[in-house]
């Protein structure tokens, strides 16, 4: 408990002088004013009518004898009451603080231009402004208004102001002020009220239960498709997209959600296409018929098609269904009769072949390229090792009676085989690689046609499935956990997805398109994913 100590009182006329006190004036002397005014009365009498000039003057300057009297009077009291002020203001610190806090009068401009005062106009027609239109009435925008609109732009896009933006404010605080937390929690609270934008940030994973999706243009209503769509795929580099189908042609949209143009676009003379894909570099597109042997590569650089009637060392009577390795220098072609080819693209040769026993329904890289998964229609999945050319392990997929697709996850975390009954079952692909009888982390019975699609974005958050045997049938997975997206699709009375052939993810998850038995690449965009 901290020590009082009591000021003794002292007596009026023992207090220290003030620090700003004045020296009081000598008293007045009424009759020595008296004999001085007798003199000076005495002196102008002798001095006669030739001084009157002189009075007059004096007059006019100093005022008449009773008006300097009373202005000695009012001088004297007002210095009086000015030394009682500064007594108080000597007293009273808080006073003498606040005497240094006054704030100095605002400084003048030296000059003002008019030129400043015009509110200039900016056109807001262009497209590089149009996303800061919030409505068509706004073709134009002041300048201040312009900044104003910028600036809640960028707050948007980053979350709030920026720590470097920021003015600091600091306060001062009173000497002997013991309310330290009182003052801190003021000034988080005025903290809080400077801030603009979001208060929370969004959340760098996926959430579960919906997912924010717009629907775009179709990716193809540049060059619309008279047949049916059966490839639709991003370029791995560019914003990109291919669409390819049975009106033996290949297209290249580039994606901007409005209007899509066309970038290239061959036609195949009588070569209905099954399957089309980008190679790894993204510079040439491989496409297999329905019922030829041959194959083309298109290569987009020198914007030439070359067509490979044969292959030495492959004995097929058809070829549709291949993968492209993920270094890019290799396609896995699936054969007649469980039988498996890896070609060389530079060489054009088949270096390596694999047999599963029964016939292949799909097959699936590992992310790195070593390890493939095979799939048989009996619903056996088979693990090769490349490097080997063996086969190191194999397991049954739970419950499968007739296995229709594979797929895996880039970040080699899962695996999802579909079969003929609907049913997707999801597996750790490291247990896949080391168990004979793995056991599924999920059994997903959304669909009730064969599976034929299977499609995982690039965080391995999202699987699509789909099957081309019944309309409308499209779900998307969240796999962190392992649940279906209760609004997409959106179900409408009019039918919009119809069947669909073919499903890709952009890059980086930016967007999501299928092709369907209509001609169409639907295109929409997942809200969640900042970048293409």
């Amino acid at each position: 408990m901290e020590e009082v100590i009591k000021l003794t009182e002292t007596k009026e006329k023992e207090k220290p002088a003030p620090k700003k006190k004045r020296a009081y004036e000598p008293k007045h002397n009424a009759a020595e004013e008296l004999k001085k005014r007798q003199r000076n009365v005495k002196t102008l009498a002798v001095l006669g009518e030739k001084d009157a000039s002189v009075k007059q003057l004096e007059d006019l300057v100093f005022g008449a004898e009773h008006d300097l009297l009373e202005r000695l009077v009012e001088d004297k009291q007002c210095a009086s009451l000015l030394l009682e002020e500064d007594e108080d203001e000597g007293d009273d610190p808080d006073m003498e603080s606040e005497s240094h806090l006054q704030v100095p009068a605002a400084k003048k401009a030296a000059w003002v231009d008019e030129d400043d005062e015009r509110e200039e106009e900016v056109d807001m027609s262009h497209r590089f402004r149009k996303n800061l239109i919030k409505g068509e009435a706004e073709s134009k925008m002041t300048k201040q208004k312009f900044q104003q609109r910028m600036t809640e732009q960028f707050q948007k896009a980053m979350g709030g102001k920026p720590s470097w933006a920021e003015v600091k404010v600091k306060k001062s605080k009173k000497k002997g002020d013991d309310s330290d937390e009182d003052d801190s929690d003021e000034d988080d609270d005025d903290d809080l009220l400077r801030k603009t934008g979001n208060f929370v940030a969004a959340s760098e994973s996926l959430p579960s239960g919906t997912i924010r999706v717009k629907k775009c243009l179709h990716a193809n209503t540049a060059r619309s498709c008279r047949d049916q769509l059966t490839t639709v795929q991003f370029h791995p580099a560019a914003q990109v997209v291919m669409a390819a189908g049975l009106d033996q042609s290949i297209a290249l949209f580039q994606v901007d959600g409005r209007t899509n143009p066309v970038i290239q676009s061959i036609h195949l003379e009588r070569f209905p296409i099954h399957k089309a894909q980008f190679t790894r570099d993204g510079e040439s597109v491989v496409a297999t018929g329905i019922k030829n042997k041959m194959f083309y590569m298109y290569d987009m650089m020198e914007g030439r098609v070359v067509p490979i009637y044969s292959i030495r060392g492959l004995k097929e009577s058809s070829m549709k269904e291949f993968s492209v390795s993920p270094d890019g220098n290799s396609l896995l072609l699936s054969g007649n009769n469980g039988h498996l080819h890896v070609l060389k693209l530079k060489t054009r040769e088949v270096v390596q072949s694999l047999k599963i026993n029964g016939s292949v329904s799909g097959v699936a890289f590992s992310p790195d390229g070593s390890n493939i998964f095979a799939q048989s229609v009996e619903g056996e999945v088979y693990v090769w090792d490349m490097r080997s050319s063996r086969c190191v392990n194999k397991f049954t997929d739970d419950g499968c009676v007739t296995g229709t697709s594979i797929a895996t996850s880039r970040n080699g975390q899962y695996l999802a085989c579909g079969s003929q009954s609907g049913v997707v079952n999801i597996y750790s692909q490291q247990e896949c690689l080391a168990s004979a009888n793995p056991r599924p982390l999920k059994t997903l019975m959304n669909l009730l046609t064969p599976v034929t699609s299977l499609a995982f974005n690039n965080s391995a958050e999202i699987l699509t499935m789909a099957s081309r045997n019944e309309d409308e049938a499209l779900r998307m997975v969240h796999l962190p956990s392992l649940t279906v997206f209760s609004n997409f699709p959106i179900l409408k009375k009019r039918k919009h997805i119809h069947r669909v052939n073919c499903v890709d993810f952009s890059p980086h998850s930016g967007f999501f398109s299928f092709a369907n038995n209509k001609g169409v690449a639907q295109l929409m965009r997942l809200q969640h994913y900042k970048d293409f």
